[in-house]
C-alpha cells in the first residue's frame, strides 16, 4: 500500500514533477507534463503500477527537509554500518525534464538499493527495455507508443519486468542516477552532470525566493507555499495546476476522487493574488497571458477550466486497472466538472486582473477586451443556475457565493472605468451589480438567523461564505457576517476546529462523508484576524501549520480524528490559502 498522503515529498521542473515517499520511492511522475499520464503509478495501486525506489538498505531515514527556500530535497538516512544522505531534485531545463538522484555516504559504509519499475499509460503499459549506447555511456532505455525514459548512471538487472541493484559506499562517495525523459523517436537527452545541475538548480530557486517579501512567525510556510505555488506553475505557458495529483481520496475507500491537474480560472486568479501580495508579479503576467489564449474564441464556449496548454477537451473517464489509493475507486483522469457553469469563477478572474491592473497599470487593450467579453458572458448567463465553487454534481442552484462573486465582477468593471480611464458600459454593468445587490439580500440572507445561506432559499450555511468580505460586497464585521460567521462555527466547524465545506447530505449528487477542508479553515483563520480576534485566529493557524508534512506541504483535506492528510497533494487551494492566513494576521499583529 502507498504511505500516507502527507509521507510524500515534492519536486519539480515547471514542467511536471514527482511524489517521493519517505522511503524513498517515486510513486507518481507524469510526463512530458503535469496533465500527461504518468510512467509512476504506485501512489494509485501498488509498485507493480510503477515505481522508483533508492533506499539504504536495512536503513531508517531519520531527516527530510529542502535546501533552504529551494524543491532541493535532503534525506537523511542511518544504516547499520554508516550514514548517507539522498538529494533528489529536478534541473529546470530549455527542453524536456529530468530526475537526478545522488546518494552520498557520509559515515561509514552503506549499501545502496535501486528498484525501477517503469509502467507507461497510468501503470497499464510494460515499456520495451534495453541497453544502448549513447556519447559513449550505457543507458538503460524505456519506449512505449509516443514515450520514452533512459536511466542514467549503474544500471539495475532485469528480474521480472522490473530492475534491480545494488552499490556499496565508503565514506565521502556518492553515486548518482538521472532519469530522462523524451518523445520516443528522439535522440536520448544527455543526462546533466549532477554536481553543477544541483548548483544551478539551487541558485534558481533561491534566486526567485529572494523576491519573495514577508516576515513574522509564519514566514517559513508562506515562503515554501509560494514555491510550492511557483512549482505548480507550467513555465512555459504560464499555466497554473490544482495539484500535481488526480483521484487521492477526499473520503477513503469512496468515490470522491477527481483529476485536479488541470488550470481552473478559479485557483489559478487565486494563487495570482497570493503571487501579487507578495511582490511576484512576473507569473502574474505570464498567467494572464495564458488566459487570454486559453479562453480565445466564442465567450460563449469559456469554461471553468483548461488543460495546462490551454486545451478544452478534458473529458472524465475511469482506469478500471487501477486499485486507487487505498482501495479508493473510481480512479479517474480528465474532469466532468469541465462542462459546469460555475458563477464565482468570472468574478475571481476579475478581481485578481483588477489587482494586478492596480499595480502595474491598465494593460494592453487585449486584456481589457477580455475583461468585458467576460462580463458580457456573465451578462447572459445572469439568470442560470450553476454548480457552485465546490463543483456541486447534483441540481443546479443560484449559491450565494456565486450571485456575490457576479457583483464583483461588475463591481470590478466599474472601478476599472472610475479609476483607470477604461471604456465599458457603466450603465448595463451599474443595473446589473444593483439588481444582483437587491437579490442577494432578498432571497441569499436569511433575517431569522441573521445569516447568508448557501443556496438562494436554502437553509444550510456554506465555508465558501467567508469569502464574502473579500469581495467589498460586505464588511467582515457586519452583523450579517457575525451572523453567518456564528452558524458555520456551529454548523461546519468540528471538535477541533476544522472548518467543512458543506454539509454532505446528498445534495452534492455523491455518497459519503468527507474531511474538512484546508482552504475552508484558512479563511476561518482570515475572518477572526479581520474582526479582531486574534487570539483565536492565532491558535487556529498554529494548528494549521502543525499539520503541515515534514516538509511543510499540504493536502486539500486533514482529517483531525484520523491524522491524515486527504485529497490531492500538494494542493494549490490550501498553499494559497496559507499565504492569505498568514498576511491577514500580519496586518494586524504588525
Amino acid at each position: 500500500m502507498p504511505s500516507p498522503i502527507e509521507d510524500y515529498a515534492w519536486i519539480g521542473d515547471q514542467r511536471t514533477g514527482a511524489l517521493i515517499s519517505r522511503e524513498g520511492s517515486i510513486d507518481w511522475m507524469c510526463v512530458p507534463r503535469f496533465d500527461s499520464p504518468a510512467v509512476f503509478c504506485a501512489l494509485l495501486g501498488d509498485e507493480t503500477n510503477g515505481h522508483w525506489k533508492v533506499a539504504i538498505r536495512d536503513g531508517r531515514v531519520v531527516e527530510r527537509h529542502y535546501e533552504g527556500d529551494t524543491m532541493v530535497l535532503r534525506t537523511h538516512w542511518e544504516g547499520p554500518g554508516g550514514s548517507a544522505t539522498v538529494t533528489d531534485f529536478m534541473p529546470v531545463l530549455e527542453h524536456g525534464s529530468q530526475v537526478v538522484r545522488t546518494v552520498t555516504c557520509t559515515a561509514g559504509r552503506v549499501t545502496v538499493e535501486q528498484q525501477l519499475a517503469l509502467r507507461f499509460s497510468y501503470g497499464s503499459v510494460v515499456p520495451w527495455v534495453r541497453r544502448v549506447e549513447h556519447q559513449g555511456a550505457t543507458l538503460l532505455a524505456a519506449v512505449a507508443g509516443a514515450s520514452q525514459v533512459h536511466l542514467s548512471g549503474p544500471l539495475p538487472t532485469p528480474e521480472d519486468h522490473r530492475h534491480t541493484g545494488s552499490v556499496e559506499l565508503g565514506t565521502d562517495e556518492s553515486v548518482c542516477w538521472v532519469l530522462t525523459s523524451s518523445h520516443s523517436w528522439q535522440e536520448p537527452t544527455t543526462a546533466v552532470v549532477p554536481d553543477q545541475a544541483l548548483k544551478e538548480t539551487i541558485a534558481r530557486w533561491r534566486a526567485w525566493s529572494a523576491q519573495v517579501s514577508t516576515d513574522g512567525p509564519y514566514a517559513p510556510y508562506v515562503r515554501r507555499s509560494l514555491l510550492v505555488l511557483n512549482s505548480l506553475t507550467h513555465r512555459e505557458t504560464g499555466g497554473i495546476v490544482a495539484a500535481p495529483t488526480t483521484s487521492l481520496p477526499e473520503d477513503f475507500g469512496g468515490e470522491r476522487n477527481w483529476d485536479y491537474r488541470f488550470c481552473w480560472l478559479r485557483d489559478a486568479a487565486l494563487t495570482l493574488e497570493a503571487l501579487l501580495v507578495h511582490g511576484l508579479d512576473g507569473g502574474a503576467t505570464a498567467w494572464r497571458d495564458w488566459l487570454l489564449r486559453a479562453v480565445a474564441g466564442d465567450f460563449e464556449d469559456l469554461q471553468i477550466m483548461y488543460g495546462v496548454d490551454g486545451d478544452r477537451q478534458l473529458p472524465e473517464r475511469e482506469l478500471d486497472h487501477l486499485p486507487g489509493y487505498a482501495g479508493s475507486r473510481p480512479v479517474r483522469v480528465g474532469n466532468g466538472a469541465v462542462t459546469q457553469y460555475q458563477a464565482d469563477v468570472i468574478g475571481e478572474v476579475m478581481l485578481a486582473l483588477a489587482q494586478l491592473r492596480d499595480l502595474s497599470g491598465p494593460g494592453d487593450s487585449f486584456s481589457w477586451s477580455l475583461q468585458r467579453t467576460l462580463l458580457r458572458y456573465l451578462d447572459i448567463n445572469f439568470d442560470t443556475m450553476d454548480h457552485g465553487i465546490w463543483e456541486m454534481r447534483g441540481d443546479p442552484h443560484y449559491f450565494t457565493h456565486g450571485r456575490v462573486m457576479m457583483w464583483a465582477a461588475f463591481d470590478q468593471g466599474l472601478r476599472a472605468v472610475a479609476e483607470h480611464g477604461l471604456p465599458g458600459d457603466v450603465e448595463l454593468w451599474e443595473r446589473r451589480r444593483a439588481q444582483l445587490e437587491a437579490e442577494i439580500w432578498e432571497r441569499g440572507y436569511d433575517e431569522e438567523t441573521s445569516s447568508f445561506t448557501q443556496t438562494y432559499g436554502g437553509s444550510t450555511v456554506d465555508a465558501s461564505l467567508l469569502q464574502l468580505p473579500h469581495t467589498g460586497f460586505v464588511a467582515h464585521d457586519h452583523p450579517a457576517m457575525v451572523g453567518t460567521v456564528r452558524r458555520i462555527e456551529a454548523e461546519l466547524v468540528d471538535d477541533h476546529g476544522f472548518v467543512r465545506r458543506y454539509l454532505t447530505d446528498g445534495a452534492d449528487g455523491l455518497a459519503g462523508e468527507e474531511a474538512p477542508f484546508l482552504i475552508c479553515t484558512f479563511w476561518l483563520v482570515e475572518h477572526y484576524a479581520h474582526v479582531g480576534r486574534v487570539a483565536e485566529a492565532t491558535a487556529l493557524m498554529d494548528t494549521l501549520v502543525s499539520i503541515t508534512s515534514e516538509v511543510g506541504l499540504l493536502a486539500e483535506e486533514y482529517d483531525p480524528v484520523k491524522k491524515r492528510h486527504a485529497g490531492n497533494y500538494p494542493q494549490a487551494f490550501s498553499h494559497l490559502a496559507l499565504v492569505r492566513a498568514a498576511d491577514a494576521l500580519a496586518q494586524v499583529t504588525g
